[in-house]
């Protein structure tokens, strides 16, 4: 029975799933790593007093459990310089394969959560679909047995397939929040108060729980309207976002017509 874990991380995703693992899998974090102290001591003091450090060689090497919420960038050095053990190393990153521990773990493996995270805002764990990879079947099982007492929804599912659905949560959430941005932005310049955009943006989200997202387009694009194209786009006076207004109009077009046929 697994009973302790090392955060190696203290961003805004370790916050969370620090926070999963203690309420919901009933784990105590012995130790928070971070290379920023003030991040790291922030969160081994909501962690029950956890022990923290700022330097991966100093990393305990009898915890339960290991894991590694990094950037992808920052992950494979980490990794590299953390002391072998015997424990469970998982990491949370969506785009890196998990073979990122091989050769610097016995057991090891991945829990993926396919949420967007902020620190000042909760999550329901239990409503995070997690996707978990193992370097053995019985691994997988471990992983899985774990991420079931987060989760109320568990996939098992390998890195080359991961990446992209990693890619896919890019576009559905990454890129549309850009889009409620420039779109804040646009309206603001006007003396509008963005908070007028929010229905929408709520209804937008909502219809494709009932629509798929191609049934849900709405737009002058779908309909291919171009003098409202055409005169939109020279509203806008950022030659970047005139130009990504363009080439999303003429994808959605694109799409509209392929549909049609």
């Amino acid at each position: 029975m697994k009973t302790t874990a090392v955060m190696i991380g203290a961003g805004r995703v370790a916050t969370h799933l620090a926070q999963a693992l203690r309420e919901r899998a009933g784990l105590r974090l012995v130790q928070i790593y971070s290379r920023t102290a003030e991040h790291a001591q922030a969160l081994a003091d909501g962690s029950d007093g956890a022990a923290w450090t700022t330097s991966a060689e100093a990393v305990r090497t009898d915890a339960d459990v290991y894991v590694f919420s990094l950037s992808d960038d920052a992950l494979a050095d980490v990794a590299s310089r953390v002391p072998t053990n015997d424990g469970l190393w998982l990491h949370t990153a969506g785009s890196v394969p998990m073979d990122v521990f091989r050769g610097r773990a016995h057991r090891y493996g991945v829990l993926y959560p396919l949420q967007t995270f902020s620190r000042d805002r909760s999550v329901d764990f239990r409503r995070v679909p997690c996707f978990v990879e193992g370097c053995t079947a019985e691994v997988t099982d471990e992983v899985r047995a774990l991420a079931e007492q987060l989760s109320d929804e568990v996939h098992a599912l390998p890195s080359d397939r991961r990446a992209y659905l990693h890619l896919a949560a890019v576009f559905a959430c990454n890129f549309t929040n850009h889009m409620y941005a420039l779109a804040d932005e646009i309206v603001r310049a006007q003396g509008i108060d963005g908070a007028v955009l929010r229905p929408l943006i709520d209804e937008t989200a909502a219809k494709i729980h009932r629509l798929t997202p191609r049934e849900a387009q709405t737009g002058p694009a779908v309909r291919c309207d171009r003098a409202v194209m055409e005169r939109q786009a020279a509203m806008i006076t950022d030659p970047e976002v005139r130009q990504l207004y363009e080439a999303i109009s003429r994808g959605i077009y694109a799409k509209q017509l392929k549909t049609k046929n």
